[in-house]
């Protein structure tokens, strides 16, 4: 016979997987939007130089002011959330991205492109911690799945909106491209603002219940952030190396631009695919499964010739990128119950500044030990990662330890 209260706890949750759904895919648009932003800039960079007459210096000054403002401002993103509504924030944080961006189409020097690429950097800064919180909470335990879509939408925003500022460039003057991207942008802070539903800011009793106690959501969350850091360390390393070392077994030109396309595929379907393989395999299990598979394909590719290293690229790619999902989904599982924002803008800032930065650790190394031996040596760092996923396994949930 069914009980009132488990009939009425039923029809709340019928009620709730509608609104989750629509969380859901407000927060994917937003996701795609912003990491699309995000390498708008590499389609720019060339035409900025030719423009302005810029040199590669100025150009990595460009790129890393945006880069930088976006990483370094997601903890205050997470307390403006605290204070007008973690809905209003996201849609407003869009809209300055998306303003940057126009402002970036009207400037004339160095200067300006600055000042327009730090707004639209600081605007992005709320989509990563805001828009995984949203998803978290609507889905509570059941959110390691739909972070995995949630991610997956990020790649293809950078596989489209870069695509489609190439095709404007070629079509119209850049300002113009530029303004007509921004447009799309202010359609999506609207509607964020129209679309996405408000949400409770604490999390709900379930997942407080996954997270465990105090200690271990802190000293879980800090292997967890290293695990997130080494594991971006090495996607970054590797395709800094990657077309060298296909270019040194004789690759061509135009068929590099394929080999890549392949990797990011793969990558694309490895957050897909690792976010709904956690949910079976747990978290520890998947992570051994990838980083060890990506020290393995590392190798491989680095010793194969050019025909086998090109079908392993796509496997390469669903390796280095499938720990993420599960990173990203084990994010609210450790943060204590009132700090999952905190927790997820922590997390990102730590993984983006380990993307900037470690394309000029493993470049330095490269140039002191040769490519071949970086390449090893990224191997080895997706090594390093099994001991202290080993060592996190004690402080997940019992059917997060599988592996």
């Amino acid at each position: 016979m069914t009980t009132p209260s488990l009939a009425a706890d039923s029809t709340r949750r019928k009620h709730a997987a509608p609104e989750a759904n629509r969380v859901l895919w407000v927060s994917c648009v937003a996701h795609a939007l912003h990491d699309g932003y995000t390498d708008l800039i590499y389609v720019l960079l060339p035409v900025w130089q030719t423009e302005f007459g810029l040199g590669y210096g100025a150009l990595a000054v460009l790129r890393a002011v945006y880069g930088g403002t976006m990483a370094c401002l997601q903890l205050s993103a997470g307390r403006l959330s605290q204070r007008v509504g973690r809905r209003a924030t996201l849609a407003l944080g869009t809209l300055l991205a998306a303003l940057g961006y126009a402002a970036a189409g009207m400037s004339g020097s160095l200067l300006g492109l600055c000042v327009a690429l730090a707004v639209s950097g600081s605007g992005s800064s709320t989509q990563h911690p805001l828009a995984s919180t949203a998803v978290s909470h609507a889905y509570g335990p059941r959110a390691r799945g739909p972070l995995g879509i949630y991610n997956f939408a990020g790649d293809l925003g950078k596989a489209m909106l870069p695509a489609a500022m190439s095709l404007l460039v070629a079509s119209m003057p850049w300002r113009h491209a530029l303004w007509v991207m921004a447009a799309v942008g202010v359609l999506v802070a609207a509607g964020i603002a129209l679309f996405l539903p408000s949400l409770p800011r604490a999390a709900p009793m379930a997942q407080r219940q996954a997270g465990g106690g105090p200690h271990a959501s802190r000293s879980g969350f800090q292997l967890l952030l290293a695990i997130g850091v080494l594991d971006t360390a090495v996607r970054m390393g590797v395709l800094t190396f990657l077309p060298f070392l296909l270019q040194a077994k004789g690759i061509s030109t135009p068929m590099l631009g394929t080999a890549l396309a392949m990797v990011f595929i793969g990558g694309a379907a490895g957050k897909f695919v690792c976010g709904w393989l956690g949910e079976r395999l747990g978290v520890t299990g998947t992570v051994l499964v990838t980083e060890g598979g990506t020290a393995a394909c590392i190798v491989a590719v680095l010793l194969c010739p050019l025909g086998p290293a090109l079908v392993l690229l796509p496997l390469l790619g669903l390796m280095l990128n499938g720990t993420s999902s599960v990173l990203y989904g084990t994010v609210p599982d450790m943060a204590p119950s009132d700090g999952t924002e905190r927790a997820f803008a922590v997390f990102y800032t730590g993984t983006i500044a380990s993307g900037a930065l470690s394309p000029i650790v493993y470049g330095f190394l490269g140039d002191h030990v040769g490519i071949r031996a970086a390449t090893v040596a990224t191997a080895l760092t997706a090594l390093a990662i099994v001991p202290l996923a080993l060592t996190l396994r004690p402080r997940l949930a019992p059917t997060q330890q599988r592996g």
